[in-house]
């Protein structure tokens, strides 16, 4: 049975992506990222000398500010936040400037679903335009497990309000341009095929996790080669697009 979407996409049809970089001229680096009418700015501020509670002497800080779109920050917005900080540190060089902070705004512009993957992707552009040494580069998806079984990848607001389950997946990107060919992780897995990030919402079979996990990856293969492209561009150009 076909899903029915209320956009007329195919269940494994993502939305359109805009990209663009240096959007604010008072950060040291940003970037907006628009995925259908989801839509975040990002924008990077630092490294800065530590403050007293952020100082490490071995290593540097991520900070994180989340800015919903209206009223005041919550729950969601909190656990936004510690999401964003645990995938950033896990791709920057934090030894690189030890002792200090690196602040990252994320303002949310509109919301109509897979926010926090769009968040990601919009603060991974805005490091690259600070100039902020990164390991590699990642990319993050979100794919939904509908009540028929049918997982859908890039749900809308209205969507993920009626999923079953859903999941937010982050994936290495240029990975195998940082590790040399054939780099295996201790327990052999190619890191190409590696997951920095999942954060699932709901209840799912395995297999269901992993049928969206396959749908994810082929997507942020995609996205990827994208964000690369993107990426060559100086800001002030004209916006990256993708269909």
């Amino acid at each position: 049975m076909e899903v029915d979407r209320a956009d007329g996409r195919t269940p494994n049809q993502r939305r359109p992506v805009v990209c663009t970089r240096g959007v604010l001229h008072r950060a040291h680096g940003s970037a907006s990222w628009a995925q259908g009418d989801t839509k975040v700015i990002a924008a990077v501020y630092g490294p800065k000398a530590g403050t007293k509670k952020n100082e490490n002497p071995e290593k540097a800080c991520i900070e994180v500010i989340w800015k919903p779109k209206t009223g005041q920050s919550g729950k969601p917005e909190r656990e936004y936040e510690m999401v964003l900080k645990k995938t950033l540190q896990s791709i920057c060089l934090l030894n690189v400037h030890p002792n200090t902070t690196t602040t990252i705004v994320i303002q949310v512009v509109n919301d109509d679903g897979a926010l926090l993957p769009c968040a990601i992707n919009a603060a991974c552009s805005a490091l690259v335009d600070a100039g902020i040494p990164l390991k590699h580069l990642a990319v993050a998806i979100c794919c939904c497990m509908v009540e028929s079984g049918h997982v859908i990848l890039d749900p809308s607001k209205l969507e993920e309000q009626n999923m079953k389950a859903f999941v937010y997946l982050v994936f290495p990107n240029s990975i195998i341009s940082v590790l040399p060919d054939g780099s295996k992780r201790p327990g052999g897995e190619a890191m190409e095929h590696g997951i920095i990030t999942s954060v699932t919402h709901g209840v799912m079979a395995v297999d269901d996790y992993f049928s969206c996990v396959k749908l994810g990856r082929a997507a942020a293969a995609e996205l990827s080669d994208f964000v690369r492209n993107s990426l060559k561009l100086k800001a002030g150009n004209d916006p990256s697009k993708v269909g």
